[in-house]
């Protein structure tokens, strides 16, 4: 048994790794630069921590998911492995206790938000750590071609000078061939090397279906569907109405999106996993990080707006390895909202600036302030108060980020946090002399560890049926403590943020880069034609079609997706079909012909080309005209 299996099995129990996984970690442990792609619920996380456990010193994980990066943390405390999270809305006092638990504390994993990574504190102490693993986690987030481009990535290239000779493991579930070779430029490999699982899920089968009426068919087909679920769609309201007309079928349902408050999102999720609920209809607020295997069934009632998007909602079913279905249900309105769209995520550079200058009176930052300084943001009034379009607002501050003047956050819950100031043997001084307060830190301290050295989630509901008192008097209590300097308490938030992650300027030296946004802008495009000609093709196997997008083109029909099932149907091969089809769009977009025509033309079995013509008439592909010429529908 080797180092990293003994590993994986004293803290995950495993008896031996997934499909490549010690592969990538070998290459690593090797000093190579490695680049590893492996799909959603692939077991990426499980790589870098591994090999940093088989290693003196401390692994650095770059992530840009707080929500992902507290759940790895608290899950690799519970196996009794040291691990912090530093990250943009942590108080100053946080960060520097955090700091200094990874720096004298013998911690093995710093995760940091990649904003964090070029700050001054940062780089004072990156001398005292032992850093043995730069982990790039979402490594897509790097290249302004991937569908999730964040300019705060490019700093971790920075890294390099600062830790020569520690190797660097970039991890992604979604990357075109493009992408592939742009991360591993961004990121300053010395040799390229990306090791890649092949995408295809065996036990998932893609399926489209177009429906005018979605939540009509929602209602018919899950009535009777086993398993647990999840249902996408782009509406917040939506959410509600889909999930009530399922729970008026007799289908147990929540829904879930970001305008929730923190307590029902998470007491919707917590049912949903726990099983009290067969389906979630949500937002794609909802998903990421979430590790239930037992989904059947991810149905899309909306058209995501990229491949990869859909790809990895998508693979979200299925993750115990048995039988699961991925449906997209499309009709010819959400190719006119995807293209509407293009004008609502991409507004006029004017309309970005107006944004920007509103945003700094909103904060009340003057020019030539606000570097590093954090801000709670209420989106919704913000637009509200300067009239401007809810949609347009966001996309404005989207393209300010990835400009790199600020950092948006996603609305998330952090819990209230308590940690104290003092030494033991102050606070047991202090609470000689203030006997009324005597009961209440030992509560504290009975039921929460830790507190000394670190910030530690607390529950005051809960504190207060401990105390069988009333919330509002453990408010008073923390609040008195803390004013008196024995604890630092940092009441629960819910609510998103802003960063800046510059001065503000003065917006008439505020620079929207016209190749960036008309690159970006063509990106997108690129992206929703894509996703639409997935969406409305059936001419080619699902699977194929996705892995196709992400390089693999010697992939092989599923024999199970709706296309499959089809040519199934009329007895021709997936890859003799396609040839036959484009011939035939071929011929017919160069000009209509009668289908005698047509057969002279195109060669290979007649009977063969006698069923795809059929099939492709049959299925709208084909229009036969009132002159009997047939032409290509597209």
């Amino acid at each position: 048994m080797s180092e990293f299996t003994e590993i994986l099995k004293k803290y995950w129990g495993y008896q031996s790794f997934r499909f490549l996984q010690e592969d990538i970690i070998q290459s690593v442990a090797d000093g190579n630069d490695t680049l590893g792609l492996l799909p959603t619920g692939g077991g990426k996380s499980v790589i870098f921590q591994v090999f940093a456990l088989s290693r003196p010193g401390m692994c650095l994980v770059v992530t840009p998911l707080i929500a992902l990066m507290k759940d790895q943390v608290e899950n690799l405390k519970r196996r009794g492995i040291k691990a912090q999270a530093i990250y943009s809305g942590m108080t100053r006092e946080e960060i520097k206790v955090a700091y200094d638990n990874i720096t004298w504390g013998d911690y093995k994993f710093l995760y940091l938000s990649p904003e964090r990574l070029m700050t001054e504190r940062f780089k004072e102490r990156l001398d005292k750590l032992n850093i043995n693993l730069v982990a790039v986690d979402e490594a897509h987030c790097i290249s302004q071609w991937g569908y999730d481009f964040r300019p705060s990535y490019l700093k971790i290239a920075g890294l390099r000078d600062m830790v020569p000779g520690v190797p660097v493991l970039a991890l992604t579930a979604t990357a075109t061939p493009k992408v592939v070779e742009d991360i591993q430029e961004k990121l300053l490999f010395a040799k390229k090397n990306a090791l890649q699982k092949s995408f295809k899920r065996e036990n998932l089968t893609y399926k489209v279906r177009v429906e005018e009426n979605k939540t009509g068919f929602l209602a018919r087909s899950l009535k009777n569907a086993k398993g647990s679920g999840i249902i996408y769609t782009r509406s917040r309201k939506k959410t509600k109405e889909i999930a009530e007309m399922l729970q008026k079928a007799g289908v147990s349902s929540t829904h879930y999106h970001a305008g929730l408050s923190s307590e029902s999102r998470n007491l919707r999720q917590d049912g949903w996993l726990k099983g009290q609920y067969q389906i979630m209809v949500a937002t794609n607020a909802f998903g990421m990080g979430i590790d239930k295997p037992d989904v059947r069934y991810v149905v899309h009632a909306d058209v995501p707006d990229s491949i990869e998007a859909y790809f990895q909602e998508a693979g979200r079913a299925g993750r115990d390895g048995k039988k699961a279905v991925a449906l997209l249900l499309y009709n010819n309105s959400d190719k006119v909202k995807l293209k509407k769209g293009l004008s609502n995520k991409f507004p006029a550079p004017d309309m970005i600036k107006r944004t920007y200058e509103a945003l700094g009176n909103y904060l009340q930052v003057a020019v030539g302030y606000g570097r590093g300084l954090t801000y709670d943001f209420d989106l919704i009034d913000f637009a509200k108060k300067f009239r401007f379009s809810f949609v347009h607002a966001l996309s404005a501050l989207k393209i300010l980020e990835q400009d790199g003047y600020l950092q948006l956050t996603d609305q998330f819950n952090r819990p209230s946090m308590v940690h104290f100031r003092v030494t033991r043997d102050d606070l047991y001084r202090y609470q000689v002399a203030n006997n009324r307060f005597d009961a209440f830190i030992k509560l504290l301290l009975r039921s929460y560890t830790g507190m000394f050295t670190d910030y530690r989630p607390i529950n005051e509901s809960l504190l207060a049926k401990r105390a069988n008192t009333k919330v509002e008097v453990i408010y008073k209590y923390l609040n008195t403590l803390d004013t008196q300097k024995i604890i630092h308490y940092i009441p629960q938030t819910d609510t998103p943020y802003i960063v800046f992650l510059q001065e503000r300027v003065d917006v008439s030296r505020l620079i929207i880069s016209k190749e960036n946004y008309s690159e970006r802008k063509k990106n997108y495009e690129e992206q929703v034609e894509a996703i639409v000609h997935y969406a409305s093709s059936n001419t080619q196997c699902r699977s194929v079609l996705l892995l196709n997008y992400f390089g693999e083109k010697n992939a092989t029909r599923c024999g199970e997706c709706d296309v499959c099932q089809q040519l199934n149907d009329i007895g021709i091969s997936n890859t003799e079909f396609k040839r036959i089809s484009d011939d035939i769009k071929a011929l017919l977009l160069k000009s209509p012909l009668q289908q005698h025509e047509l057969f002279f033309h195109l060669k290979g079995d007649e009977d063969h080309n006698h069923r795809a013509l059929r099939w492709l008439l049959d299925n709208g592909r084909i229009i036969k005209r009132i002159d009997e010429k047939l032409e290509w529908a597209e």
